[in-house]
């Protein structure tokens, strides 16, 4: 019998951000009391699932979103470079009502080709690494589970790349809400489906939440 192995991409809890900076790779975000809370709702919600390796962003949201599964499952956490968030030519700039980048002229140069993206790390590169680090995952847990701990747009740019999708989006419709997983079931070395559910679903204010894909914590699976 062909031996089954799941792949969760899971995002970090919500960040303490109130100044509305792109923080992208910046040391010193960490989560908020929501984002703490959010953390430990996922692991209570996973912990009873064969999961047997845990690998995890570098950045302080990852890895503190991380913690309590790690101490849940006894699992050591795995720092793997390749899932940290995708750089951006915006990072640290402000995004926050009266206080907006995009408005400056001068940052309208980044803009010119959406499908790359100009502003930022190219969508193949990411996709690449982040597939790479998944491959590394599987097999570290056969016939078992995986998690994987990383960002939002990577963990997106994943999902368009297995189903085979274009890599233009709008990012106000990611269905990778915080703390989602994005779950890779694979049959040996085959990917033969995708799952996307919600676990801590219900502590996302309702203005956060990505339209249309806010539907809580049902399960959705795709074949890729």
């Amino acid at each position: 019998m062909t031996e089954k192995t799941s792949v969760h991409l899971l995002r970090h809890g919500e960040v303490h951000n109130p100044k509305g900076v792109l923080y992208g790779r910046m040391d010193g975000y960490h989560l908020s009391d929501r984002g703490r809370e959010m953390a430990e709702v996922v692991a209570e919600a996973i912990k009873g699932r064969d999961i047997t390796h845990l690998r995890v962003s570098p950045l302080e949201r990852a890895q503190e979103t991380a913690r309590p599964l790690a101490d849940a499952r006894g699992l050591e956490i795995v720092t793997d470079e390749r899932v940290i968030e995708s750089g951006n030519v915006f990072e640290g700039q402000t995004f926050g009502k009266g206080n907006n980048a995009l408005r400056n002229p001068l940052t309208w140069r980044h803009l010119w080709n959406p499908m790359k993206p100009s502003w930022g790390e190219p969508f193949k590169e990411v996709a690449a690494r982040m597939m790479a680090a998944v491959y590394d995952a599987r097999d570290s847990a056969r016939g078992h589970e995986a998690v994987i701990v990383s960002h939002q747009l990577p963990i997106w740019t994943t999902r368009l790349f297995v189903e085979k999708r274009s890599f233009l989006h709008d990012p106000r419709k990611r269905q990778c809400t915080l703390c989602s997983l994005t779950s890779l079931n694979f049959e040996g070395d085959r990917l033969v489906s995708l799952t996307y559910s919600e676990p801590a679903g219900h502590l996302i204010p309702t203005k956060d939440k990505a339209a249309p894909f806010s539907a809580g914590n049902a399960p959705e699976e795709k074949k890729p």
